[in-house]
């Protein structure tokens, strides 16, 4: 039985999930290296919670390659992310990726085999009409908002593919070999990265980047992503999903207040923010009615 507390802690963590872009704005570095720095720090105090509990490593030759991959799939979410808060800002950055429960409609079926629902359709045409008025509104940022949907794009595809090794496996042992799976291919794109940038790899953060980093790895990361394992025990999935379709909606009240002027937009972007935000959270209550009146 969820107590209030538990329900408190939920939106914590969604709150902290939020807070991720304000990081990635804040911390100096060029993206690829933060990424790098987030993967490498989770992996390593991942590993250390693992000892610490006594859970095994082992998982299988095979399946530690498949989450390997996965782990390269969340390196590129990530960077696709970051930058995306980088060249635009925050509120367009989490407004595109909240288009990631359309991606979801999407990807579950055709990876998964599962039905096509009308509804899901439905809302993915709303959400396409949500974006078609940010679009129009605040083309400048059109770059940094297809970023974000192609981040939001990423981010399905990893969670649907998890999907095959959360039954099986410890969640922090798949997402200790996913982090390093993302770590090593970042390091494996650095010698061409080094030559693509203009001032080669920066991967000396200053004394408040390895603060910012820290955070994000042990709090935004590591403890954010346990707390929620945990209270997925006493909480229903219906009432987590709902809790964190609210990320963008938090990230974009952070954003304004951290950094005040530079996130507020015109009204059409909140108009079609708005649109999105409606068709996400409408999603898991048209679910639950249409799963009860089966």
């Amino acid at each position: 039985m969820a107590s209030s507390r538990d329900y408190l802690e939920l939106h914590f963590i969604v709150l902290l999930w939020g807070f991720t872009a304000i990081l990635g704005v804040l911390i100096s570095i060029p993206v690829v290296e933060l990424v790098f720095y987030r993967t490498l720090f989770s992996a390593a105090l991942l590993g250390f919670l693992l000892w610490f509990r006594g859970t095994s490593f082992k998982l299988g030759k095979y399946p530690i390659i498949h989450i390997l991959l996965v782990g390269v799939l969340i390196g590129a979410h990530w960077i696709s992310f970051f930058m995306a808060a980088r060249i635009s800002n925050i509120s367009v950055c989490l407004a595109g990726f909240s288009t990631i429960a359309l991606w979801t409609s999407i990807l579950e079926p055709l990876i998964l085999s599962k039905r096509f629902q009308w509804y899901q359709l439905l809302l993915g045409l709303i959400m396409i009409l949500g974006l078609y008025v940010i679009f129009r509104f605040e083309f400048e940022h059109a770059w940094g908002l297809t970023l974000a949907v192609i981040s939001a794009f990423l981010g399905s595809l990893f969670t649907v593919l998890n999907g095959h090794f959360t039954q099986r496996f410890d969640h922090y042992a798949i997402t200790f070999y996913e982090m390093i799976g993302a770590t090593v291919s970042i390091a494996l794109i650095f010698p061409w990265y080094s030559n693509w940038q203009n001032e080669g790899l920066q991967l000396v953060p200053n004394p408040m980047d390895w603060v910012y980093l820290l955070i994000l790895a042990a709090v935004c990361t590591v403890y954010a992503y346990s707390i929620s394992v945990e209270l997925m025990k006493r909480i229903s999935a219906f009432a987590i999903n709902l809790t964190v379709n609210l990320e963008p909606v938090y990230g974009i009240i952070l954003a304004v207040i951290v950094f005040g002027e530079k996130e507020k937009m015109t009204p059409g972007f909140y108009w079609g923010t708005g649109i999105i935000l409606m068709a996400v959270l409408s999603y898991p209550l048209i679910h639950r009615w249409l799963s009860s009146s089966d």
